[in-house]
């Protein structure tokens, strides 16, 4: 039933809101669906059902438990500070009730990635998800915007229908071992051969589009620079986990017999999506540019530590959740302070500690925990995929992450911190921030501090059986 309500609840709501019904209310509704499948999340966490469920349609292991309860808990937040700004903002209205609609689909079709046991449902809810927020990254009366959310759709489908050929390349390999073509999760047969591994290939190479994964990135700084601000930490903090969680089915199911394939190629990707992030980071003077360019830098390093395995897995898993309250934390408060500055310059952006004090926190430590500072999870992953990289004798790789990652660390501070400490550009007052205004980001805030000081239990356990399934154990 819980599988069943995390599913339908928000596909339910989203049809009631497009017929009109309690359209008024929307965001309310958003917040309430968001709340019942946090709920949920945990309740399955906590009290875990049966592993196969619905004719073997639904595969509820720690992989979906883990990111179930991640990305529900950020959309939950992320609906918030959506609420907060409407209630603010009469005149938003008509937008929230729009938003709403499409984000609850969009958080159904995330929910039956996470839970599908087969490829191609996921596949095609990967797909939903793209299709439910591709028109949120419209602003009305802006063409730039329009521009970005096709550019994020052509690439997107592109990636996917990769996906869908290594699917095919896969099968065939099947069959050419003898094996029918299968693709439900607890029942996929090992795969090798020149079409087995070809269709690996594919399939890799068309969920690191999605991912913003070198070579096929430029939609996304594009895309998260145009989007609202509730619309990029959506992109960046819920389907980017999406996406990576059907590419860690992947890989738990056929790096043991492809381990060569699996590294090589993510170790690639990795490498060259943080040098593009780096040099990117480096000219860039658009705040919202830099966070996007920050990403493709996560995922770099999350491609990197995915690919090696070898004792990486759990640091892989720490970063990826630290990174996904990190983008929320930071997307959201470049919206605050562009809405206020009216700019996304850098240059033009000063003394935000003095002007907007809850956003220059928020802004310094997320910068902090962006920059891999301890005692942030972050810092704690990078620390582990820089282990596993000397264990696993890649000094090669080891030595460009420490150079990119310095070079990064570098660039970043000299164009983030002047606009938290430099003196106002001119003298302006701003209308006083309520602690009710920042209340999500205090929450993510917080869930982000305790992730680096003390992994709770359970959480450390969900990781730790993840971790294992990436490493074939």
């Amino acid at each position: 039933m819980i599988a069943l309500a995390l599913a339908l609840a928000p596909l339910i709501a989203a049809l009631a809101l497009s017929l009109g019904r309690i359209r008024a209310r929307a965001t309310d509704v958003l917040v309430t669906t968001g709340l019942l499948c946090t709920a949920l999340a945990i309740t399955e966490v906590a009290v875990p059902t049966s592993e196969l469920m619905f004719l073997r349609l639904v595969h509820l292991d720690s992989t979906g438990r883990l990111f179930l309860v991640l990305v529900n808990g950020i959309f939950l937040g992320v609906s918030a500070y959506v609420a907060g700004r409407v209630r603010s903002t009469p005149e938003l209205r008509d937008e929230g009730a729009r938003f709403s609609t499409l984000a609850l689909a969009f958080l159904g079709a995330t929910n039956v990635v996470l839970m599908a046991n087969h490829l191609l449902v996921q596949w095609i809810a990967l797909e939903a998800t793209t299709i439910a927020i591709a028109p949120l990254i419209i602003r009305p009366g802006v063409g730039s915007s329009r521009q970005a959310s096709w550019r994020y759709f052509l690439f997107s489908s592109v990636g996917l229908g990769l996906v869908v050929l290594g699917f095919m390349c896969l099968g065939r390999g099947m069959e050419a071992a003898g094996h029918a073509p299968n693709f439900f999760l607890d029942q996929l047969p090992p795969v090798t051969g020149p079409w087995g591994k070809l269709g690996l290939a594919l399939i890799i190479l068309g969920l690191g589009t999605k991912l913003g994964l070198a070579p096929m990135y430029s939609w996304l700084p594009e895309a998260y620079d145009e989007a609202p601000p509730a619309v990029t930490a959506l992109l960046g903090a819920v389907q980017f986990n999406c996406a990576l969680v059907m590419l860690l089915r992947v890989v738990q199911a056929w790096r043991a017999d492809n381990a060569t394939l699996v590294t090589t190629e993510l170790l690639l990707m990795g490498v060259v999506s943080m040098v593009v992030s780096t040099a990117s980071i480096i000219a860039t003077k658009n705040m919202k540019r830099l966070l996007a360019y920050a990403s493709i830098n996560h995922a770099g390093v999350i491609a990197i530590g995915l690919g090696i395995g070898k004792g990486a897995s759990y640091g892989v898993l720490l970063y990826v959740i630290s990174n996904a309250f990190i983008k929320a934390i930071l997307f959201l408060t470049a919206g605050k302070i562009k809405a206020h500055y009216r700019t996304k310059d850098t240059r033009k952006i000063q003394g935000l500690i003095k002007d907007l004090p809850y956003s220059g926190a928020f802004l310094m430590v997320g910068t902090f925990a962006l920059l891999g500072f301890p005692p942030f999870g972050s810092f704690f992953g990078e620390l582990l995929i820089l282990s596993a990289l000397v264990g696993a004798g890649q000094y090669l790789v080891f030595a460009a992450f420490c150079v990119l990652i310095t070079m990064t660390f570098v660039a970043t501070g000299r164009t983030i911190f002047p606009m938290i400490w430099g003196e106002p550009v001119q003298a302006v007052t701003w209308p006083r921030q309520t602690l009710s205004s920042v209340a999500p980001k205090l929450v993510f805030l917080i869930a982000l501090i305790a992730l680096g000081v003390f992994v709770p239990p359970v959480v450390n356990e969900l990781l730790r059986d993840v971790a294992s399934s990436l490493e074939g154990r």
